[in-house]
């Protein structure tokens, strides 16, 4: 088993919480587990990427080579978009519909939109209304972790248990809402890979 996956999006929309519960459910499964992070200008409305890379073997190196990944994973679409130099040719891309403007030249979102549904591979959710709908706006990370899971090889139980792990700290209303959250975006995905 190998999963080599770019997670990507804005700085505060929990991209490194999506690499925290898939890396704990990835040590539960007995993978190896490598991680490169993006840190600095990322903190608050700059892009961030993380490579995660998850094998039943040894992994070298942390870092995900062009044409490699399996899966881009993303908050945000004009950042899906920008990795897909890194996107294998039977790689997926997993991404929010909705755009975080920040900048004053975003693209026109609908360009976004037609260029993200040209690709062969692809579940794109709006993953803030998905959070709404489950009761749990703040949880739109876990809704994209959910439209994921079915890609990572990594049983959904085993997900499920990193997101009460990470979140028990926080009480059990804050893990039941994100176990909801990671339900939802699995039913999505599940229903939009059927397609």
């Amino acid at each position: 088993m190998k999963r080599d996956i770019i997670l990507s999006g804005v700085g505060g929309q929990g991209i490194l919480s999506i690499a925290t519960v898939i890396g704990r459910a990835a040590l539960d499964e007995g993978l190896y587990i490598k991680q490169a992070e993006v840190h600095g200008m990322s903190q608050r409305g700059g892009d961030v990427q993380s490579n995660l890379r998850l094998s039943s073997a040894p992994i070298a190196s942390d870092l995900i080579p062009r044409g490699a990944a399996d899966i881009i994973l993303s908050l945000e679409p004009m950042e899906a978009l920008r990795y897909l130099p890194w996107l294998s040719q039977q790689g997926w891309v997993v991404t929010n519909t909705t755009p975080f403007v920040n900048i004053e030249n975003y693209p026109d979102p609908e360009r976004l939109r037609a260029e993200l549904e040209s690709l062969p591979r692809i579940i794109a959710l709006d993953v803030d209304e998905l959070a709404k709908e489950a009761a749990s706006p703040r949880a739109a990370n876990i809704v994209l972790l959910g439209a994921a899971a079915p890609l990572l090889q990594i049983e959904a139980a085993k997900l499920e248990q990193g997101i009460r792990d990470i979140f028990a700290r926080k009480g059990d209303a804050v893990v039941e809402s994100n176990l909801a959250a990671f339900r939802i975006g699995y039913e999505h995905a599940q229903k939009s890979m059927q397609r």
